[in-house]
């Protein structure tokens, strides 16, 4: 299969160009030239198969031209190692739990995955591979989890210096080995721009052997649809879902989206954010104006400029009025997440991490308006990962702490400090 280029159709790469190098010199992002669909003998059956079984047939769909059965077999069950469970609050209320990987966000399908398509399509290259990576949060601990260690690789990650949480912070600075990680001072949208900066310098890209693990790449997208499948067939056949996903740089969504396009029966897409409510007011007003980012208590949302809605606008055919026919958009405030937080906790005896709470409040403005419908909101992170908030609206201990996150509260942090300068960036990697 052929990839191409959001911003230019004729612009066509192979599989391994379009993962390796991840975004196409133009600053567009790579498609597939034609959307696989999953036959009628793949649903005749979905609700009986396996977790690993649903994620093999999407990833032959898309892969399938390019990397030998057996390969993808392989790299599938690899990745998915760990079970997705939708856990019922209420009728017609339901919590899509994709934390239970090795760093406890949904995160780890995706760098996984694309951990493992790497190191096959990179098999007999015998040069080291460079990955960048910029994070609000739990991105860059899922790739670090996933690549460390992995022979060949190198991995650098950028975050925005005191804003991730303490615990996000520990997992992406205290691994080292192959894994280094760069504090940077400025927001998510500053890190996300110094590494696009240096994919675009080509001569740079090309001697370093640079890939992103960020979701501009598509290795990370793909196994992102798996879960929306596994998800809807654990509800009564005939129901379709409307899916609530909390929404930052939009690679989720756009994940469930593909899932559609594979032939998922979904009722409605429904984008929570918090105040970083670019797309909700695009879905408004038909403008799109990415702004700087603003902190909150859900910092994997902080992104003032989401580099995948170029991809959700190629899905629509640039059509505003189709795309708000599929996605609804709501905001919520750090203030009605923490009470949120609280209310889940009082009345459903239940933990929603400050993301999954801005979820579970727009599920529940969803069905104010449209009784009948069954919500799954994707619950992206451990409670645990957002200590501070989460004890300071539910008590001292009332959040019980994995041990493999309580083991990094004793490590010693090492990042090294960048400011949000693309030349000193480029400098560096130099």
């Amino acid at each position: 299969m052929l990839y191409h280029s959001t911003q230019n159709p004729a612009h066509r790469v192979d599989l391994k160009e379009a993962i390796l190098r991840s975004l196409p010199p133009d600053n567009g992002l790579y498609m597939p030239d034609q959307f696989p669909v999953l036959g009628p003998e793949f649903w005749s059956n979905w609700r009986h198969l396996s977790f690993q079984e649903i994620g093999f047939a999407v990833a032959e769909a898309f892969f399938g031209e390019d990397v030998p059965a057996a390969a993808l077999r392989e790299i599938v069950e690899g990745t998915i190692s760990f079970e997705a469970p939708v856990v019922g609050l209420a009728p017609g209320d339901h919590v899509l739990e994709l934390f239970h990987g090795p760093t406890l966000a949904f995160k780890d399908f995706g760098a996984r995955f694309m951990a493992r398509l790497m190191a096959w399509l990179t098999r007999d290259d015998g040069r080291e591979l460079t990955v960048l990576v910029a994070t609000s949060g739990d991105t860059g601990g899922a790739v670090a989890s996933a690549f460390h260690r992995v022979p060949g690789t190198r991995v650098i990650i950028l975050y925005p210096k005191g804003k991730v949480s303490g615990l996000q912070e520990k997992q992406l600075t205290t691994l080292g080995d192959n894994i280094t990680a760069l504090e940077v001072d400025g927001s998510f949208d500053d890190c996300q721009r110094l590494v696009k900066s240096a994919f675009l310098d080509r001569e740079l890209s090309e001697r370093l052997n640079l890939t992103s693990a960020n979701s501009i790449n598509l290795a990370r997208l793909v196994p992102q649809s798996f879960y929306y499948i596994h998800s809807a067939r654990q509800l009564p056949e005939g129901i379709e879902p409307v899916f609530v996903i909390p929404s930052g740089n939009f690679g989720n969504l756009t994940a469930g989206l593909f899932a559609t396009r594979l032939g998922l029966p979904v009722a409605q897409f429904v984008a929570a954010t918090n105040a970083n409510d670019v797309v909700p007011r695009y879905l408004a007003s038909g403008r799109y104006q990415p702004v700087p980012s603003i902190a909150t208590i859900s910092n994997a949302m902080d992104v003032g400029a989401p580099s995948n809605f170029a991809r959700m606008e190629a899905l629509f055919g640039k059509s505003w009025e189709a795309m708000k026919e599929k996605i609804s958009g709501y905001t919520f405030s750090d203030d009605a997440t923490r009470a949120a937080i609280r209310t889940v906790k009082a009345t459903l005896d239940y933990e929603l991490d400050p993301h999954g709470a801005v979820g579970w409040l727009a599920a529940q403005k969803w069905r104010a308006t449209h009784p009948g419908s069954a919500t799954i909101t994707l619950e992206t992170a451990h409670p645990a990962k957002f200590l501070d908030v989460m004890e300071a609206e539910l008590g001292q201990g009332s959040v019980e702490i994995p041990e493999r996150l309580a083991i990094l509260a004793d490590r010693e942090k090492v990042a090294i400090p960048m400011p949000a300068d693309e030349a000193a960036f480029k400098a560096w990697l130099k």
